[in-house]
């Protein structure tokens, strides 16, 4: 028997059993949660396009009739926020293939990369506002039909932090940190809309520097929904989790009948899905049939205390030898040749 890659101990009379089981179908219901999820991620996606859309379209007509320089960096930022929703809905839609012989794991990956492009998108938004910003403090520029131009800003302010609060709402219910980013992007969006406010007030009231300098702070505040974004997304590339869910699956195993120890816990996002891995230790005087039971109610446990999980492979060992450091290749001898191993 072959457990993770590596031969069975020959000296060990105690099955290994190594459940590798997809949780589909398993929420009690008849819609498989991964295609749950990526559907209803693909739907947010959709309703704040055509939100965000409709935003950047009615300030543009406003920025023909003013010549808001700040109201049209806004409406570009609105434009760009709303084609951000692109490339992460076709990574919603490649999420939904099957696995092939090439991508075993699936495409959730592509996820990942749709993440990166929406925090680049973010950043090329902060240096844009900040050059514009900059530019306008050093050759202002007279801005008409003020009450045109802060009613424009309000209505973008609102719109962007109607899509930031679904996005981010729905990307934490799905597990998605892209589309939680994609959010972010919205609301650094809206902040730039209270600038374009702002500035107004501040050329009404006599204070045209008002405007680029609030352009400035705002161009700080995206920066660091830049890092916070950025941090998230690039954790998730590294194979990185929360220590908290590795805590969680070894407290459900642990609670489970016939569980002697757990080992090693591992965990991995592949797209807005969880795929885990970790060995438990059972009596070794148990079947395979019974340590595989066993197994089946660790996996059960375990979706049942965690959300967003598409793959649970439960290794388990005899209590005498638990652990990875059993089933790793050690240097071995055929027939007098020097001792070497196996790559």
């Amino acid at each position: 028997m072959t457990m993770n890659g590596s031969p069975a101990h020959p000296h060990s009379d105690v099955p290994h059993e190594h459940a590798h089981d997809h949780p589909r179908g398993h929420s009690h219901g008849v819609i498989d949660p991964a295609i749950a999820s990526t559907e209803r991620g693909i739907w947010a996606l959709q309703w704040s396009f055509f939100g965000l859309l409709a935003t950047a379209l009615l300030q543009l007509a406003v920025v023909a009739v003013s010549g808001s320089v700040a109201l049209l960096a806004d409406t570009i930022h609105n434009f760009a926020d709303a084609a951000t929703a692109i490339p992460l809905g076709i990574a919603f839609a490649l999420t939904r293939l099957k696995p092939s012989r090439r991508f075993s794991y699936g495409y959730g990956r592509v996820e990942d990369l749709a993440g990166i492009l929406i925090v680049l998108t973010i950043l090329f938004s902060a240096l844009f506002g900040g050059y514009e910003a900059t530019r306008r403090l050093l050759h202002p520029q007279p801005v008409a039909y003020l009450w045109a131009v802060a009613a424009a800003s309000v209505v973008g302010f609102l719109g962007n932090e109607a899509v930031a609060v679904f996005r981010i709402r729905v990307g934490r219910q799905i597990g998605s940190a892209a589309l939680v980013a994609d959010g972010y992007h919205a609301r650094a969006d809206g902040l730039t809309s209270l600038a374009v406010l702002a500035g107004a007030g501040g050329v009404w009231l006599g204070y045209p520097i008002a405007d680029p300098l609030i352009g400035l702070l705002i161009t700080l505040a995206i920066l660091g929904l830049v890092w916070q974004s950025s941090r998230e997304i690039f954790t998730r590339m590294l194979d990185g989790v929360a220590p908290e869910v590795l805590e969680a699956v070894g407290h459900a195993a642990r609670q489970t009948a016939g569980v002697r120890d757990v080992a090693e816990v591992r965990a991995r996002w592949i797209g807005h899905r969880l795929t885990l891995e970790l060995n438990v230790a059972v009596d070794p005087e148990l079947s395979v049939t019974e340590g595989h039971q066993v197994a089946k109610e660790v996996r059960h446990a375990i979706l049942h205390h965690l959300p967003h999980i598409s793959a649970v492979a439960v290794h388990v060992d005899p209590a005498t030898e638990i652990g990875e450091a059993f089933h790793r290749i050690h240097g071995h001898a055929h027939d007098g040749l020097p001792v070497h191993s196996h790559a």
